[in-house]
């Protein structure tokens, strides 16, 4: 695994294609007592799909985040599951997993009845739930946020850094030299929907430890310091952290 090159922020934002959201997207990032604090407004600075579409009933409108997230983060030895991973280098949340389930009895086809037990995965259900081609869609807040990692945030050259995790860890893309541990289940699913395990909901996926190079939480160890992957492939973004402190991010 190639040395991970370090990043500038003001000079990755301004790298970014200018679109009809950059003039309101705002972030700004400060350090202080040990804390990086974030705050953003939620919108991309990148073009976006249109929204609401048929599968996206939801609108992008003007988010108030903030969150403090630890500036000197440590590694514990327990992961911990989140809903939100953290925000992208461009203030967008990074939210991968869904509160959406298989449900035979909604005109949909999903709901967030749990009873089913089989919770779709963003990425999985991708034309279900409305992607955009950046891999984010609308929450019922307004919220935009990230389901899986957005070429808008991965073509530029000599930075591989996309965000900060909750706990403050760094998320960093490196292509395919990042490969998760996750791989699709064999045979079929033991109940409704039925049907082969294929990716479309996240009990189809199993980790495998020494699958990949990473770990459950889709990190590594690079050059003594603890990362975060952004990946192509399942889990595309950590659903789970390892630090000791984490910020609920909303």
């Amino acid at each position: 695994m190639r040395r991970i090159a370090p990043y500038v922020l003001a000079a990755t934002l301004t790298a970014l294609a200018v679109t009809a959201f950059a003039a309101a997207s705002k972030i700004a990032v400060t350090d202080t007592a040990g804390l990086r604090c974030i705050t953003s407004n939620g919108l991309p600075d990148h073009e976006t799909g249109t929204f609401p579409n048929p599968m996206n009933p939801h609108g992008i409108t003007v988010q108030q985040i903030e969150a403090c997230l630890a500036a000197s983060p440590v590694k514990g030895d327990r992961e911990q599951p989140v809903k939100v991973t953290g925000i992208a280098k461009n203030g967008v949340l990074i939210r991968p997993g869904t509160a959406d389930y298989y449900d035979a009895s909604s005109p949909r086809g999903h709901s967030r009845d749990p009873s089913s037990g089989w919770n779709l995965d963003g990425m999985g259900a991708s034309e279900t739930l409305g992607l955009d081609a950046q891999n984010g869609h609308v929450g019922p807040r307004g919220a935009y946020h990230y389901h899986g990692v957005p070429n808008a945030l991965t073509d530029l050259e000599g930075s591989t850094f996309v965000g900060w995790a909750a706990d403050g860890f760094e998320i960093h893309y490196l292509g395919d030299q990042a490969r998760p541990s996750y791989r699709l289940k064999s045979g079929q699913r033991d109940s409704a929907p039925g049907g082969a395990h294929d990716g479309t909901y996240n009990g189809d996926w199993e980790y495998i430890l020494g699958y990949g190079n990473l770990d459950q939480c889709n990190g590594a160890t690079v050059n003594g310091q603890y990362i975060y992957f952004a990946t192509d492939g399942y889990p595309f973004f950590p659903r789970c952290l390892y630090g000791t402190e984490i910020t609920r991010i909303r």
